[in-house]
């Protein structure tokens, strides 16, 4: 019996929004991607970072090129307010600010102008290749991810250091268009470490799916689930037995809490990850995880 045309067709007949195992993915009368159950969503962490440099829209369009549908940006604020897309909270690991800037060490993001990190090179680090790539703006890079077509896990990176930014962040996604309901209700997440971040962004914005980045334990997640729709855990610190127990909490939507867990870059781990249940795997070659699971 082919199974993939009879679920896309019982989908279509009853509305759902699964993800079809393999790259010939069907729809469902929502126009929603139609999978099985078991194929976890394939997330391309910081961009298809294993192939292009990370957070760069090079490593967006990297992703893209893979079809994969969903990648994954760290946001931080710059000396004079802009939202920029990188990782840590200095420039010194994915650019050439200690070249071009040497008398700033520690070379902290929030410590130069958009226009002085405008001029760095976000490429040549990771390959020659690359030379010139440039650290996006979240708006530049929320206009590349919509050019592609493709949704967004974004995370608020150490928003201790930037009080205020779960609103900015807010205003870039609106004026971007971003916080209309297609996008709020298919294409867009956001996640940070920071609990009372993840608070505050479904406070402002209710209908905004939001994902806290850890492993609570399990007498605590009704209380994460007031404010959170997803439990973000690393992967080496979960085990089925949790795995159940998230399933069973029903976020602040009313559906039940869903894991995407990170790193996961093999496909023995995506294996294991995908028998313990989750629903999406966070990863820097999401090729690999996404053959070996025949995720989405």
């Amino acid at each position: 019996m082919n199974v993939r045309p009879v679920a896309a067709a019982v989908a279509a007949v009853l509305g759902l929004t699964l993800t079809l195992v393999g790259p010939s993915a069907s729809v469902s009368a929502t126009g929603e991607p139609v999978r099985l159950v078991g194929a976890p969503v394939v997330y391309a962490h910081r961009g298809a970072s294993a192939y292009a440099p990370e957070n760069t829209l090079a490593a967006v369009d990297a992703a893209a090129d893979m079809g994969v549908e969903w990648v994954e940006n760290d946001v931080q604020r710059t000396k004079d307010g802009e939202l920029v897309v990188v990782h840590d909270d200095t420039l010194s690991r994915t650019t050439d600010a200690k070249k071009l800037y040497p008398d700033r060490k520690p070379w902290r993001v929030r410590d130069f102008t958009a226009a002085e990190i405008a001029r760095l090179d976000a490429g040549s680090w990771f390959d020659a290749r690359f030379a010139g790539e440039r650290v996006p703006t979240l708006r530049d890079y929320l206009d590349r991810v919509d050019a592609n077509q493709q949704r967004l896990l974004l995370e608020i990176k150490k928003p201790e250091l930037y009080p205020g930014i779960e609103r900015e962040t807010l205003d870039v996604l609106a004026r971007a268009g971003w916080l209309d309901r297609s996008h709020v209700t298919r294409r867009l997440v956001v996640q940070s470490f920071s609990a009372d971040s993840v608070r505050s962004v479904h406070t402002q914005r209710p209908e905004v799916v939001t994902a806290f980045l850890g492993t609570p334990a399990v007498a605590d997640l009704e209380r994460y689930a007031e404010f959170s729709d997803r439990i973000n855990p690393w992967h080496t610190t979960i085990s089925a037995d949790w795995v159940s127990a998230v399933h069973r909490v029903r976020g602040p939507h009313g559906k039940t809490l869903e894991i995407d867990t990170w790193i996961v870059d093999d496909p023995t781990t995506a294996r294991r990850m995908q028998e313990l249940g989750v629903d999406g795997l966070i990863s820097n070659a999401p090729d690999v995880v996404r053959e070996a699971t025949g995720g989405f």
